[in-house]
């Protein structure tokens, strides 16, 4: 029976690049004429296949196409005879046997594990694209085996891991033989390799997890043995070697990537997903399954997580979450024509406008909205979530069929991007050149027609994807603004580096910090829903500053010290405007910032009719704060009124001078204003308790003389009060119960007034006050009597 992979020569692509095959075919024939005597059907296999037609169309297709496929054939000629003459799928099922066979060896070394891998990686790399370019198997049992033989490496992986670390004493065993079982950690597939959906060139995402009564190890070791087993396994399949690497590994789609270790307890992992798993991670973990390791414990941990992902009621804030997500990945691209040639250049067709991200989204967020009601769209393929959506009437049998079109075509062109070089890119080549080579690499006879059918696939999907909520409004112009998942989105980057930021990963990883519910104010689902929506025009505003890093980190430092946030960032989804002013105050005015973040209910007033009119005078001021006092039940509610309504006050002063409402004469003015005002509404009170206790002394009575920049009304946001207390008394002592002597009577007063202003209360501190300037400075008394005080600014003030 002649092999599937020369059974229709005329079908393979032609070869880009007819010198590279003039150079591999000398390869080939000297690969084969360094073979010794034991290798002489391995030389007249090779022999032949280079004369024969049929033979030389498959090797000038992989010669003239692929540098990395190339090496791949040259290396072991042995294992290239097989593959040709068995065919891909019995070439297949050999390797994965090999590498299950690992799972139960008891005597390899790391080396030879390392070796064994290593080899059946490149001969399954070579096994599915041969598959593939011929056209023996098409999409879904290509990524299927791709995801198996990935499952298999884990498994022999870990299973060495194990016995290595029982052997060491730090773990226990149930079976030498099979240390997987029962062992009580486990493997989660996510993503592709959990949907069986691996592409040619992919990394896996994984997550580790261990359950603390099934681990045979001390309570106290268990993390630290885990994480040394995680990184184990990531320098198994990572490490490159000579026989090159197995799979890059991406651990960070565990709960909060930046906050925890590489391996968790599944406790810790059930507590996140409850109190704060993100809809992001709900649609991931559509796909989650257990790949490797103890299968029961790993098995009752995604029954356990069932509830989270897949909730019976129909969550509408869910739905505006999703819907608030799907407009940010939506926003990227936006105003171009797909088909446009500066589109398809150089475009992304996984995370770009239609691409294979955008296929995903369109079945995942359905599913998550109706998954909970209806189990058959529980599924974790893309392709067989299209056909389940369409079965259960929630999108129609044409969106389907042409979606999953466009999502396999899409992915064979991925495939063969990745096959070039080995390389995990799904970007078009940015010249055209290169876009006419990876088509001819595709069989396509017409490299114009080619980026034609393309285009339409794409166009098709970003038309069915727009659809989607078809409501819902843009969240940003700008470009691609994404911050769901747990790693940066390189568009993003891109948009955020345009915008005007020094270090976009750094506010990418904040932005996405918030998410995660790092900070108090984003724990709750509502408040992160919030905040995506705003985050486009946040970031947009603080773009705006003069220095955008600076002020997105005070803006950090202000949601930071949020006790909530749902509150305050409903009041700016109302009130665009107010985030554009909370922009500017963290952008260009810091002390402002800083009582902003003390006491955001400030910003309530910003909503006020008058706040951007003129600052009110003297008598307004007076007014205002007298009005509040009224409510005070005490002294200390005193304090606090006084403390909250002089924030109030000076935070429109600072929004007017940082606006250019009011020159810095009118700020000093208000400033001023503000100080008498507050000094007065303190007086009343304090001379009402004090009377109380000590009664009143005859006389004129006691007098707050204001000097310095107060004195001449020039006061500043960062002024302290420098102040003079005179009185006039007769020689009587006061007249309460418990009497005083007028000169002790107003010192006291004075400490109590002094005390009022400076005094740190749960509001802050008022003012800092400086009464050096009284007759003899810090040496004389606090409150100096009316005729001496006459008497010294005439015959001993300087």
């Amino acid at each position: 029976m002649p092999s599937p992979l020369l059974a229709a020569p005329h079908n393979l692509p032609r070869p880009a690049d007819p010198e590279r095959v003039k150079l591999g075919m000398e390869r080939w024939r000297e690969a084969a004429d360094q073979l010794d005597a034991g290798g002489a059907s391995v030389r007249r296999f090779a022999t032949t296949l280079a004369q024969d037609s049929a033979g030389q169309a498959l090797l000038g297709t992989i010669f003239g196409n692929s540098p990395f496929l190339t090496g791949c054939l040259l290396r072991d000629l042995g294992y290239s005879q097989r593959l040709i003459e068995d065919g891909p799928a019995a070439a297949f099922d050999a390797t994965l046997a090999t590498v299950d066979g690992l799972t139960a060896a008891t005597d390899l070394s790391r080396d030879a594990i390392k070796s064994r891998l290593r080899t059946a990686r490149r001969e399954v790399a070579l096994a599915v694209a041969l598959a593939d370019i011929a056209g023996v198997w098409p999409l879904e049992p290509t990524i299927r085996r791709l995801s198996r033989f990935a499952d298999a490496a884990l498994r022999a992986a870990l299973a060495f891991l194990l016995r290595q670390s029982a052997a060491a004493g730090d773990l226990g065993v149930g079976d030498r033989a099979d240390p997987l079982r029962d062992s009580g950690l486990f493997v989660l597939a996510m993503g592709k390799l959990g949907a069986y959906e691996l592409n040619y060139s992919s990394d896996i995402d994984l997550i580790v997890l261990y359950d603390s009564e099934r681990l045979r190890v001390a309570a106290a070791d268990q993390q630290k043995t885990c994480v040394r087993l995680v990184q184990g396994l990531v320098n198994l399949l990572e490490e490159r070697t000579a026989d090159g690497y197995v799979f890059r590994t991406d651990l960070r789609l565990r709960p909060d990537p930046g906050a925890t270790p590489p391996a968790i307890s599944v406790l810790a992992a059930e507590t996140y997903y409850e109190s704060l798993g993100q809809n992001w991670e709900r649609a991931a973990m559509i796909k989650a399954r257990v790949a490797a390791g103890d299968m029961t414990a790993g098995c009752a941990f995604l029954d356990a997580l069932r509830p989270f992902m897949w909730r019976r009621s129909l969550d509408f804030a869910a739905i505006e979450d999703i819907q608030s997500i799907k407009r940010q990945v939506h926003s990227q691209a936006a105003g171009k024509k797909i088909g446009a040639p500066d589109v398809l250049a150089g475009h992304n067709i996984k995370t770009g406008r239609g691409g294979i991200r955008e296929v995903e989204f369109f079945a995942q967020t359905q599913q998550l909205i109706w998954g909970g009601r209806v189990p058959e769209l529980r599924v974790p393929g893309t392709l067989d979530a299209l056909t389940a959506l369409a079965r259960e009437g929630r999108i129609s049998d044409a969106a389907a069929a042409a979606m999953a079109a466009a999502y396999r075509e899409l992915r064979r062109v991925e495939h063969r991007l990745q096959m070039i070089d080995d390389q995990q890119t799904q970007t078009l080549p940015a010249q055209p050149a290169g876009l006419d080579a990876l088509a001819t690499f595709l069989g396509a006879p017409d490299p114009a027609a080619w980026c034609d059918a393309l285009a339409g696939h794409m166009a098709t999907v970003a038309e069915t994807y727009r659809a989607l909520y078809e409501e819902a409004t843009p969240l940003a112009t700008t470009g691609s603004l994404v911050f769901t998942g747990a790693e940066d989105h390189d568009e993003t980057l891109g948009t955020l580096a345009e915008m005007g930021f020094a270090d976009p990963a750094a506010v990418s990883r904040m932005v996405r910090g918030w998410h995660h519910g790092r900070v108090r104010a984003t724990r709750s689902q509502r408040a992160r829903a919030l905040l995506t929506e705003m985050m486009p025009r946040l970031l947009t505003a603080l773009a705006g500053s003069a220095d955008p890093d600076q002020a997105i980190r005070r803006f950090d430092d202000f949601i930071s010290g949020l006790p909530a946030g749902v509150q305050l960032f409903s009041l700016f989804h109302a009130n665009p405007p107010l985030l554009d002013l909370v922009a500017e105050v963290v952008g260009g005015a810091p002390r402002l910032a800083t009582w902003m973040g003390r006491n955001p209910v400030i910003l309530d007033a910003v909503l006020a009719p008058t706040f951007f009119s003129a600052l009110p005078d003297a008598a307004a001021l007076q007014q205002d704060i007298d009005e509040r006092l009224v409510q005070a039940r005490d002294l200390q509610d005193v304090l606090d009124i006084t403390r909250r309504w002089a924030n109030d006050a000076k935070f429109q002063v600072g929004v007017h001078i940082l606006r250019q409402l009011a020159g810095i004469d009118r700020a000093g003015e208000a400033l001023s204003d503000i100080a008498d005002a507050a000094i007065r509404a303190l007086m009343g009170p304090l001379t009402a308790e004090f009377a109380a206790q000590h009664g009143v002394c005859q006389g004129q009575g006691f007098a707050v003389v204001a000097l310095g920049k107060l004195g001449g009304r020039e006061l500043t946001a960062t002024s302290d009060l420098d102040l003079v207390f005179v009185y006039d008394a007769t020689e009587e002592a006061s007249d309460g119960p418990r009497a005083l002597a007028p000169s002790h009577y107003y010192q006291r007063f004075g400490q109590r007034l002094v005390t009022a202003l400076t005094a740190q209360t749960g509001e802050g501190q008022l003012y800092e006050v400086d009464m050096r300037l009284r007759p003899s400075g810090n040496a004389g008394p606090l409150a100096a009597r009316l005729d001496a005080f006459i008497e010294y600014q005439r015959e001993k003030a300087w």
